[in-house]
């Protein structure tokens, strides 16, 4: 769903810049109370994940594929503030390194994107959360329900943004039904890759997922009539151990994903290309700015092995991601525990 330039007209698109820029600066500020020095190395690895699976593009119906937007995983993991920073990151990166997805639309990127899924997906990952039985299950099915429904909705955000800036002129009602329809099937795929991950990492560290926070009630005793919390004196064999293992279990998986698996991801256009295509709204698309750039097309130029040349750009692009989401995420922790005092931090349940 990464839009071109030319699809939106410039007024439209600078609108959707200044709500994305608005959103990004009340995410970095909430993106504080969401990171500490546990989680911030985690974001960055997981906005280079989400890099890395979007390279997978899986097939859906008629010649069409579909591949991760991953604002729910991103925020179910992470936290809904730093999950709409992860989402960004990965798509400024594309945009500028492997000119996939217009510079001057990235605010509409962003905004369909990272805004719309990440929001959609917590919202109701957090509802489901809350009348779902207490349990590792419910938060798995609960991922599964908010990534699938994230999708379609950033489908209907790009089609109501199109109406009001498109730059060609088509039936607005067949657009809709074209990219809700094929959205719908992607966003099956989005929800089995989330499920599991979530699923996954949940497992083996409750403790890092933001949204399995407040999974586990302290025992209460009955004393006089009063239920009281009971001190849990024991250890916590988890929570104490060290993050390292699982950041470097998701780097290698990324780089895995980005430098080997993505050479056999579908080569059919995705929801939107097919939809632009079928529909003719791309008639007016514009050259990409960083159509030079050496590893546009997610290939290094001069590199003639196809094979290697993706492989090679995905390894680059998963460390300009972790390096870049890692060093963002670590100033912003840096500064939350700078400016607040352990006594002011509380946790959102």
């Amino acid at each position: 769903m990464h839009v071109p330039d030319g699809f939106i007209n410039a007024p439209v698109s600078a609108a959707a810049g200044v709500v994305a820029a608005g959103a990004v600066a009340v995410s970095l500020r909430g993106a504080r109370r969401e990171l500490d020095e546990r989680t911030a190395p985690l974001a960055g690895l997981v906005a280079a994940f989400i890099f890395a699976v979007q390279m997978l593009n899986f097939p859906v119906a008629a010649g069409t594929s579909g591949h991760l937007l991953g604002g729910a995983l991103a925020a179910i993991l992470v936290g809904p503030y730093t999950g709409v920073l992860c989402v960004s990151v990965v798509l400024l990166m594309q945009g500028v390194l492997f000119a996939d997805g217009g510079l001057t639309a990235l605010g509409v990127n962003i905004t369909d994107m990272a805004i719309t899924t990440t929001v959609v997906a917590y919202l109701v990952f957090r509802g489901l959360v809350k009348v779902l039985p207490r349990g590792r299950r419910s938060i798995t099915v609960a991922s599964f329900v908010a990534a699938l429904l994230s999708v379609p909705a950033a489908a209907v955000v790009f089609t109501l943004i199109y109406a009001i800036g498109g730059t060609t002129d088509v039936s607005i009602g067949k657009v809709a039904t074209a990219m809700v329809g094929v959205h719908v099937l992607i966003g099956i795929g989005e929800a089995v890759i989330t499920a599991l991950t979530v699923g996954a990492v949940v497992a083996v560290r409750p403790d890092l997922v933001y949204g399995a926070r407040g999974l586990h009630r302290p025992l209460k005793l009955r004393v006089d009539g009063e239920l009281i919390d009971a001190h849990d004196t024991a250890p916590a064999p988890v929570a104490a151990r060290s993050h390292r293992k699982v950041w470097i279990a998701g780097l290698v998986t990324s780089l895995v994903l980005a430098g080997f698996a993505s050479f056999y991801a579908s080569a059919n256009p995705d929801g939107l290309e097919k939809v632009a295509h079928d529909k003719g709204i791309d008639t007016k698309t514009e050259k990409h700015a960083s159509d030079g750039s050496p590893l546009a097309g997610y290939g290094v130029k001069d590199v003639g092995d196809a094979r290697l040349s993706g492989g090679l750009a995905g390894v680059i692009g998963v460390g300009v991601t972790v390096v870049a989401g890692s060093g963002i995420f670590w100033v912003l922790r840096g500064r939350r525990t700078a400016g607040t005092s352990p006594s002011e931090i509380t946790e959102t349940v």
